[in-house]
Formats: C-alpha cells, sequence, structure tokens
C-alpha cells in the first residue's frame, strides 16, 4: 500500500507554526500513520507539498497512490485545476482520500462533493471528539470520546451532502456542534473527512488523532479499482 501525505509547506515558514510543528505538519501526519499501521505488510508513507514541481502530485505518482492524505489552508486559489481533475479522477476509480481540517474549502473536497462545504469556525476553543459510529471501521480502538485542549472550532452549517456516516461528532466549549468526521463513497473511492489539525495547534500529537487517520487509510484503501469508467452498452436480453 503506498500513502500519500500532501500539504502547502506554506505554513511552516512561519516561526509560530515551526514552534509547534518544527518537522512539518505532513512529517508528524506520516510518522503516526507509520507508527501506527507498522504491522501492515509492503507498506510505505510518502510527504509531498507545493513546493515540488506539478504539486507533488503528476499523474504517475497518483496513479501509484493508493490513498491521498490531504492538508491544506492557504494555496486553494493557486491549486491547478487540473491537478483537482486528476485526484477527482483517481478517487472515482478507487483512491481513497482523507481530507483534513482546512481542506474542506479545497478544490479538491468541492468538486467530489459539489457544495460550497462552507462551515463556522472561531479560534481557540476546547472540544471534545464523540465516537457516533462506534461501529465503523475508523472508530476501531476509539474511545467514546476524547478531548483536544486546544482547537479551531468548526461549526454547522457544514455545507456537504449528507454523510453517508458521522463517525465523530465534536462538542466545542462554546457551546457548537460539528459533524467532524464523515464519509463517503464517490465512484469506486472512499473519501473521510477529519477536522482536527489546525496550525498552531498540537492535534496531530494526539495519539488518537493519529490513530483515527490511520484507521482511515486502511478503510479509504481501495479493494477494487477501474482502469476506466465509462457508460457500456449491453446486449438486450431476451426473455
Amino acid at each position: 500500500m503506498r500513502v500519500v501525505v500532501w500539504d502547502e509547506k506554506l505554513h511552516e515558514k512561519e516561526e509560530r507554526v515551526r514552534e509547534v510543528y518544527p518537522n512539518g505538519i505532513a512529517a508528524e501526519i506520516a510518522a503516526g500513520i507509520k507508527k501506527e499501521l507498522a504491522y501492515v505488510d509492503d507498506f510505505e508513507v510518502v510527504c509531498l507539498n507545493s513546493d515540488m514541481e506539478e504539486f507533488g502530485l503528476t499523474e504517475e505518482t497518483l496513479n501509484e497512490t493508493d490513498v491521498l492524505v490531504f492538508w491544506a489552508h492557504r494555496s486553494h486559489n493557486a491549486f491547478p485545476d487540473e491537478i483537482v481533475e486528476r485526484i477527482y479522477n483517481r478517487v472515482m476509480k478507487g483512491m481513497g482520500l482523507i481530507v483534513l481540517h482546512s481542506a474542506h474549502l479545497s478544490k479538491v473536497f468541492k468538486r467530489l462533493m459539489g457544495t460550497s462545504c462552507t462551515l463556522k469556525y472561531r479560534f481557540g476553543d476546547y472540544a471534545r471528539i464523540w465516537t457516533t459510529t462506534p461501529s465503523h471501521p475508523i472508530a476501531r480502538g476509539i474511545p467514546e470520546y476524547f478531548d483536544l485542549d486546544e482547537e479551531e472550532m468548526y461549526g454547522e452549517f457544514f455545507d456537504v451532502p449528507k454523510p453517508d456516516d458521522v463517525v465523530f461528532t465534536t462538542w466545542f466549549s462554546g457551546g457548537n456542534l460539528f459533524r467532524g468526521g464523515c464519509t463517503w463513497q464517490r465512484g469506486y473511492g472512499k473519501v473521510f473527512y477529519f477536522h482536527p489539525g489546525h496550525d498552531t495547534n498540537s492535534a496531530y500529537y494526539n495519539s488518537t488523532v493519529l490513530k483515527v487517520i490511520a484507521n482511515a487509510v486502511l478503510w479509504t484503501a481501495p479493494t477494487k479499482e477501474r482502469a476506466d469508467i465509462k457508460c457500456e452498452e449491453y446486449p438486450k436480453i431476451n426473455l
């Protein structure tokens, strides 16, 4: 299995973010996935970013990717439409996609959802994340709830299509609720959105957050891929 963790590599250029993630956001996510899935055979995790040619997401790279973990915040408008379509087509044909935190406003997520994907937000709030679909594979080994001492508040209304499952629902100390861990099927691919991960908070050092992401890697990984999806004419059946 090949997992690509992608982020913009823009925030780490700011001292306030480097103080929290000196190795970079993607590196911490990747390290957590590797640790949680160390028992998986033939497993590879690589980090790519927007400083690379074609944002690191060439057609060849995506064709070799089983699961794309996507963190984005500031480069939404700069993200090339051509690469959006590459990712969209790969998901439709079976690649798993995990969308994290502010990537809810990415062109990629909006293309797959078909909605604005907007929400309410507020900086710096206490979060309690409840496991609201405990039977889901992404919730394997996750407690009834877990807390984040400080996280950016994301609140309803979250303008997305009705999820297949709301695996996690977050309560914030300011009173807001948020469907913060949701799944969708798109074509042959699976999509999971998970909200923790503000750049100046420490969510990606939290072992439960990382376990959720690792579980999501296993769940979104392709079970079957289509080389080509198109309308096909079938012969008429005579009864």
